[in-house]
Parts: C-alpha cells; sequence; structure tokens
C-alpha cells in the first residue's frame, strides 16, 4: 500500500530542516583574535600604566567588571530587546527599512548588539545586504552558542571608542581615567553613545556634537524602555535619573 503523498511531502520538509539546522551548528562561531595592550596595575587592581598593542591599537584585556549604569545606557541606545531577541530584531529592521526609505538613503541600520559583536568580530565589511542577511545568521549562531552576559561583554571589551581606543576598558581609562566599574552617567552614557560613530564623533573631535548626543541619551534615561533582567544587576531605580544635573556630566 503505497504512503499518502501528504506524508512524503512532510517527510522531505522534516529532513530539509533537520539539513538546514545540521548545517546551521556547522557554521564556525564568531570570535575575536586581536592584540592587547601591556598593562601594568598596582596590587589593588589601580591602573599604573600600559603600552599600546602590536596593532597600534589601545585595547585592554577585558575585565568584564563595568558599571551597571553602562549596561542601561547601552541597551537604551543600542538595542532595547537584547535580551528577549535571538539575535536580530524584525520590529527594528522593518522600522529602519521604512526611514531609509523616507530619506532615500541610509540613516537606521537597524542592527542588533549581537549583529554588531558579528560585524567587529569580521572587521567591519562593506555594507551589503548580501552582508546584512550573513550577519542575522552568524548572530544567530553567536547567541546559541554564547549567554546574552557573555555577548555583552564582547561587545563592550571590542567596540570602537574614537581613534585607536578599543573596548571600554582602554575608553575609560584614556578618556575618563578611570575602571569601566566606576563610570558616573555622564561618562556611561559618553561610551554608549561613542561606537555608534567613532570616526566621526570622540573627544578629541567635534565636542559639542558628542556632548549633545550624551545629553539626549541621558535625558530618555528616567523612561529608559530597555529591559534588564535583576541578575544582570540592573542600577538605581528610574526616579533617581530624574536628580541628575546634566549640566555637571563633564569628564573628569
Amino acid at each position: 500500500m503505497k504512503k499518502p503523498v501528504k506524508h512524503k511531502k512532510a517527510k522531505k520538509v522534516l529532513i530539509i530542516i533537520v539539513g538546514l539546522f545540521i548545517a546551521f551548528l556547522c557554521i564556525p562561531v564568531p570570535r575575536f583574535d586581536k592584540p592587547y595592550s601591556t598593562v601594568l596595575t598596582a596590587k589593588n587592581g589601580e591602573l599604573l600604566g600600559a603600552k599600546i598593542a602590536d596593532d597600534g591599537q589601545w585595547r585592554f584585556p577585558a575585565t568584564n567588571n563595568y558599571s551597571p549604569k553602562y549596561v542601561a545606557c547601552l541597551l537604551e541606545y543600542e538595542d532595547r530587546w537584547f535580551f528577549f531577541h535571538p539575535g536580530f530584531n524584525p520590529v527594528a529592521f522593518v522600522k529602519s527599512f521604512i526611514d531609509n526609505m523616507k530619506a532615500g538613503e541610509v540613516v537606521r541600520g537597524g542592527s542588533t548588539i549581537s549583529m554588531q559583536v558579528v560585524r567587529m568580530s569580521r572587521d567591519n565589511p562593506p555594507r551589503t545586504y548580501a552582508e546584512k542577511f550573513w550577519e542575522v545568521i552568524l548572530a544567530m549562531r553567536l547567541e546559541l552558542h554564547y549567554s546574552k552576559r557573555s555577548i555583552l561583554n564582547m561587545y563592550a571589551a571590542n567596540a570602537p571608542f574614537g581613534g585607536n581606543v578599543v573596548g571600554i576598558d582602554a575608553a575609560a581609562w584614556r578618556y575618563f581615567h578611570t575602571t569601566p566599574d566606576e563610570l558616573s552617567w555622564g561618562e556611561a552614557a559618553t561610551l554608549a553613545v561613542l561606537p555608534n560613530s567613532p570616526a566621526l564623533i570622540h573627544p578629541g573631535r567635534s565636542r559639542d556634537r558628542l556632548e549633545q548626543k550624551r545629553d539626549e541619551l541621558l535625558k530618555r534615561m528616567p523612561n529608559a524602555k530597555a529591559y534588564i533582567p535583576r541578575r544582570f544587576h540592573a542600577p538605581e531605580p528610574r526616579s533617581e535619573y530624574k536628580n541628575l544635573k546634566f549640566e555637571n556630566c563633564k569628564q573628569r
């Protein structure tokens, strides 16, 4: 007795799905392999000095110990739904497509933090639709392999912060003479917006524009919509943002 045609089709579909999933698992996980700066610290962990990395970048070994204020600012500015999406945000894609069509040029990327990690690990290849699609695939592979905490750590450790400064550890030291876990609200907001346009905006150039972007972010924080799980050490209650004096958010 012959099997019903619909059963044969379902079997083929199942085989295709399983094959695609196996192929997906075979995709290499994005990784970073860059030289680090030589860092000299005291017994208490205080940074005494540092030497630039072999590739000419200020890139410190990641401590993965940064201020919750930075996490709050980063997620509000870059990826509010970071803890919910599987690597890409379809809603952000649609919004960016509509905005770009209205503007007649690319004014919004729609990339998640996971996609940006993928892009940084591949040395920022040219922006094309094919490249964006591949970033989505790799971002989902990244999410399947690493925890959200690890992905945040990779972003913070490898994001460009203007000039030859890479990673939040080096940025906190170079710009504010502090450590990532002791950032003020103003400093955290500054480092959250910097990677968005590192070639155009950094403390050594276009300072007014940088401060404008920082203050715009700070003003959004009392009503921040980014979700941060309790286990990720959410910052102070949002009511405390209202007591923040924006005019005093200057570099140390």
